[in-house]
This record gives structure tokens, C-alpha cells and sequence, in this order.
């Protein structure tokens, strides 16, 4: 007589099928780890190319928006409002980004991708932070496309090529800094629709500050809080080395004096979300 047994497969064996992350004797390290969470969410962009090629686009139309229609009858500083306008919206790009971020890991939260790992010997912090690595690539891109499309309707940098390079690589800074903040706030909405929402919530920085307009031209009572928050300094400090002279743009200050705060603002960030986004993911997973 035969005997007919049943066997059920592991979780770990689960997640090596699924996810492409293989589970060993000994516990992952905290480079590999991140590296295999971060592939994973990027093979799922280029699996769902919509989720990065509708944002560039959103952006586009915003950014077409902004220079054509509002900017007719702005004239702030002694450069062209395109010439202003560009380096503050790629700076405040950064928060639409941070949408598909917010939304991308409450569904993973949501659909129990990270209850599949529970059980593997790797770092917990190591799997929020693939997801950050990986979301800031993908900013990346947004980045250069919506620097093209600026240059393709009339902006132009004022100032050399190791400052526009180091404006640039400013804006990749900013978005991981914010991406943290975008990761807590999917991991505590709870459902992906619920996470777009919450997001939401973000975007008035993006116009209480000087990346449209100067803070000067504000009401005496909102002014204070546009000068006092993250977007300014960062959008200072990327428009005073596009433009290569922060005079250009009516500020006051030096170059250097702009992209410390900037990056103070940035570790600030990541110094407050990082370990409330990890803290947060533990209690979830």
C-alpha cells in the first residue's frame, strides 16, 4: 500500500519564489538586504511602467502650467520668471514623488508583503530603507525629465557646470530626505487610498514657500512661515546655484549660506522620520 504524504511549503520558500530573495544559514547583512528589497520595488515599477510614466507627466502639466499661464505676469528678480520658476519646481517635484511612495508602501503593508518576511533573518530597518533607496532612483528620473521639459521651454542656468552638477545632486539629497517622511506616512494610513490622502496634506509647503514666488510678495503674517520651512531653504539653494548668484533671485545671503541649511533641513528629516518610519514598520510587521 502506497502512502501519500503532504507537504507545505515554507514561508521562507514563499518568498524566495515570489520575491527573489533567498533566505541562508545566517542572518542577511544590511547592504544586502536593502539591495534585494530595493530590486524588488523596482522591477515593479518596470512591471507597471503607468506608476512612473503618469507621474512625469502630472509633473509636466504642472510645470507647462506654471510657465504659461501664471508666469505672463511675474517678473521677481533680475532673471526671466521661467528661469526662477524652474529650479523651485523641480525642488517641490519632489512631493509629488513622494505620493507614489506614500501609497506604494501602504499597499505593501496592505497586501502582506511584509508579513512574508517576517520570518526571515534579516534586518527590519534594512526593508524600509530598500524601499527608500529604491523610491529615490525612481525620483531621479522624474528629476532629469522634468529638467528637460524646463529646458525645453526656455530655462536656462546662469552658472557653471559644477554648480548646476551640484544642484542637481542637492535635489536627489532633498528627495530621500522627504521620502522618509512619505514612508511613515504609508505605513500608518493603513490602505493605499487612505495614504494618497494623507499625502495630500504635504502640498501646501510646496506653495507656502519661495519656489513660486518671492516670500516677500506673501502676506506680513504668512511670511514668517514660508521663510521657516524646508522647501524655502532647498529651493534657495538649488535656485542660487542654477542661477549663480543669489542676487539673481532678489535673496540675500550667500550660496554656501543656502545649501548648509538645506542640508541641515535634511538631515533634520531623516534624523526624525528614518527611525519613526522604522519604529512604525516594526509594530506593523
Amino acid at each position: 500500500m502506497s502512502t501519500m504524504t503532504a507537504t507545505t511549503a515554507a514561508p521562507t520558500d514563499i518568498a524566495t519564489a515570489r520575491f527573489g530573495i533567498t533566505a541562508t544559514d545566517r542572518p542577511a547583512g544590511m547592504v544586502a538586504t536593502t539591495t534585494s528589497v530595493a530590486a524588488r520595488t523596482l522591477r515593479k515599477f518596470v512591471r507597471t511602467p503607468q506608476l512612473v510614466v503618469l507621474g512625469t507627466i502630472q509633473g509636466a502639466m504642472f510645470l507647462l502650467i506654471f510657465r504659461y499661464v501664471f508666469g505672463g505676469n511675474m517678473a521677481p528678480g533680475d532673471v526671466p520668471y521661467v528661469d526662477y520658476l524652474v529650479p523651485g519646481f523641480i525642488v517641490t517635484g519632489l512631493l509629488f514623488s513622494g505620493m507614489t511612495t506614500a501609497t506604494g508602501v501602504a499597499e505593501d503593508v496592505e497586501q502582506g508583503f511584509f508579513d512574508r518576511l517576517r520570518s526571515m533573518p534579516v534586518p527590519r530597518s534594512a526593508l524600509v530603507t530598500g524601499r527608500a533607496v529604491a523610491d529615490t532612483g525612481v525620483l531621479t528620473w522624474n528629476l532629469l525629465f522634468t529638467a528637460a521639459v524646463g529646458f525645453a521651454i526656455g530655462f536656462r542656468v546662469h552658472g557653471d557646470a559644477v554648480e548646476t552638477l551640484a544642484a542637481f545632486g542637492l535635489c536627489i539629497v532633498f528627495g530621500f530626505a522627504f521620502i522618509w517622511l512619505f514612508v511613515f506616512l504609508g505605513l500608518i494610513s493603513g490602505n493605499a487610498q487612505a495614504a494618497q490622502g494623507v499625502a495630500m496634506l504635504v502640498f501646501p509647503l510646496s506653495f507656502v514657500s519661495s519656489a513660486y514666488v518671492p516670500v516677500d510678495s506673501m502676506p506680513g503674517w504668512l511670511q514668517p512661515i514660508a521663510e521657516n520651512q524646508p522647501l524655502t531653504a532647498m529651493t534657495n539653494a538649488v535656485r542660487s546655484l542654477a542661477l549663480g548668484d543669489p542676487a539673481l533671485a532678489g535673496l540675500s545671503g550667500s550660496t554656501g549660506h543656502w545649501v548648509a541649511l538645506s542640508l541641515a533641513w535634511s538631515v533634520g528629516l531623516v534624523a526624525v522620520f528614518a527611525p519613526l518610519a522604522i519604529a512604525r514598520y516594526r509594530r506593523t510587521a
